[in-house]
């Protein structure tokens, strides 16, 4: 039992057992039933030893008569503490379960980026259900397996002594020969366990994968690669199971075998002793009863503790995540950004993703309030980065951007976030209806709102008139059942929604087609009226009536003026203008 209580694990457990703590009152009554069950099942030996004793040797039919009456009241009340104890169980269990995916998952909600783009989809889904459903057994039926053995154990070992203390040292001698087992195999168990939950997040890591890019794999004809892929890391999960269950089948032998050789001694010893006149044999039968109840917890133990260290583990990897800290976070003076007229200034602003590997050097320009500012330049330049900075999705590295006058540092991340929006050249759309997509933006918008949205960003028109159950027609996963076109001008009614006073286009045209470009084009005309809006496009003549094009190379700000002024200046802009339009 000694490596139960190691430090890093009493540790975990101590943590775990936070989240039941706001079920106390019905963890009381499940103690409480369970004490009862518990409590019927000790006493049953002594109704033996008198039944061989004193009924049985005297022919006293009344007595039987009495102890059998009494052993059925006791075991309808056993049946009643054990439903209270398994019914307000298996509310905690659920609740606590709950509890911790709502956490996890609203921790994530609250991770920068940057996380996500270290961490993979499919292992973070891994982490919020089997290592979740893991954790749930160790919070609520291994802790309770503990306590009933542990009250069990000590029940019946106090009755033990009380009959034959002899006896009882004579068993206990072998107890120190579990602890060892238990803490020679407990930390492999640990280990592996652990290694077969990570091999199961790479499982789940690939299952997303594929499902996500299942077009890509279609038509790359890559079915047979993928499923050799999946095959592979199904393998690495069995190969990992297999060897911490290869340690799962060392210590339950062997526990097995301490515990039944205690039974045997304890059986041989009190034979003798009652050949001997030292006991009676029903004090005999008794004893034996008890020791199988000492014995049964002692054997399951092995099986107890794998699925607990297997808890463990999963646990220790679902507190790194929680206890991972948000890269972007509210200052502690953090006020909310009162409404905005959109006046944008960079700072001396330098960032990068890593250290010592420059994205953007020294960026200095101003934004005034409803002004068209455009950025160009070659990929990798930095363009993306620099837009990705003003709604802190990253903090700059040193410099400052200021709204308004306020330091975006110092403001709370969700009122500046609500007054910018953002339009991607890759659209995300929610599986749900085209109704529900637009209202995104506004969640408390009514159909005549959505509806006038739709009309501006030229979306209407299709809604009504191409789809089958118009706004309340599913888009399918990302949008899949619409055309980019389509998925775009949603995107766009979703902003208009929005009304946000600084806007940011991200290269929104650039992989649709002329007719699709034309009408998403008006659309935007329409969102960009009156905001402060930046626009990334590849495709210089959407730019030239900008009020002012800032040209980005190697992260540096190398021009910046209007479409007129770049060209006369015949620097990096013009050339590319001129290899666009040659």
């Amino acid at each position: 039992m000694a490596t139960f209580f190691q430090s890093d694990t009493f540790t975990v457990y101590k943590r775990l057992l936070r989240y039941v703590r706001p079920y106390t009152g019905r963890l009381s009554i499940a103690g409480v039933a369970y004490l009862v069950q518990a409590s019927i099942s000790l006493i049953f030996p002594l109704v033996v030893q008198r039944l061989v004793d004193d009924v049985l040797s005297a022919g006293d039919i009344v007595v039987l008569n009495w102890l059998a009456g009494g052993l059925l009241a006791l075991f309808m009340v056993q049946a009643i503490a054990s439903y209270t104890h398994i019914i307000q169980m298996a509310f905690i269990s659920s609740r606590v379960i709950r509890d911790i995916r709502l956490q996890i998952y609203t921790h994530l909600q609250s991770l920068s980026l940057r996380y996500f783009a270290d961490n993979r989809t499919g292992e973070l889904v891994s982490r919020l259900t089997s290592d979740v459903t893991l954790l749930q057994r160790a919070i609520t039926d291994d802790i309770l397996q503990l306590i009933r053995q542990v009250l069990t154990l000590v029940g019946a070992a106090a009755l033990l002594f009380y009959l034959n203390w002899q006896l009882t040292l004579l068993i206990l001698i072998m107890m120190p020969l579990v602890g060892l087992s238990i803490s020679r195999l407990g930390r492999k168990i640990r280990s592996n366990s652990k290694e077969a939950q990570d091999e199961l997040a790479e499982v789940a890591n690939v299952i997303e994968e594929t499902i996500s890019g299942v077009r890509m794999v279609k038509s790359f004809a890559r079915e047979g690669y993928e499923r050799q892929r999946f095959t592979d890391r199904i393998n690495a999960v069995f190969d990992a199971a297999l060897r911490r269950d290869k340690i799962r089948a060392q210590l339950s032998p062997i526990i097995g075998l301490i515990a039944f050789t205690s039974l045997t001694l304890a059986f041989w010893v009190g034979s003798r002793q009652v050949i001997g006149g030292v006991l009676s044999i029903g004090e005999l039968v008794a004893y034996l009863f008890y020791t199988l109840l000492i014995s049964t917890p002692v054997a399951s133990l092995s099986g107890l503790y794998s699925q607990f260290q297997a808890a463990i583990g999963a646990t220790e990897k679902l507190f790194e995540l929680l206890d991972t800290q948000a890269d972007i976070a509210d200052a502690p003076h953090a006020l909310a950004l009162p409404p905005i007229t959109g006046n944008v200034a960079f700072q001396a602003v330098d960032f990068d993703y890593v250290s010592h590997a420059s994205i953007l050097k020294g960026v200095n320009f101003t934004a005034n309030a409803g002004q068209v500012i455009a950025l160009v330049g070659p990929s990798g330049a930095g363009k993306s980065t620099l837009v990705n900075l003003i709604p802190r999705f990253y903090d700059v590295g040193s410099g400052a951007i200021v709204i308004d006058g306020h330091d975006i540092r110092d403001v709370k991340v969700a009122s500046l976030r609500d007054q910018i929006g953002i339009v991607p050249q890759e659209t995300t759309l929610f599986s749900d209806t085209v109704r529900a997509n637009i209202r995104y933006g506004k969640l408390d918008a009514t159909d005549a709102e959505i509806e006038a949205a739709a009309q501006a960003a030229n979306a209407h028109t299709f809604i009504t008139q191409e789809l089958p159950d118009g706004y309340d027609t599913l888009v399918g996963e990302r949008g899949v059942k619409l055309s980019g076109g389509q998925r775009q001008r949603v995107s766009i009614a979703r902003a208009l929604l929005k009304d946000p006073r600084i806007l940011i286009l991200d290269e929104a045209t650039s992989s649709l087609d002329s007719e699709s470009e034309q009408l998403v084009q008006d659309a935007l005309d329409r969102l960009m009226a009156g905001r402060t809006s930046f626009v990334i496009a590849h495709r210089l003549s959407t730019i030239v009536n900008a009020d002012a094009i800032l040209v980005l190379e190697g992260g540096a700000l190398s021009e910046q003026g209007t479409h007129t002024e770049l060209l006369a200046a015949n620097g990096l802009y013009a050339k590319l203008h001129a290899m666009q339009f040659t």
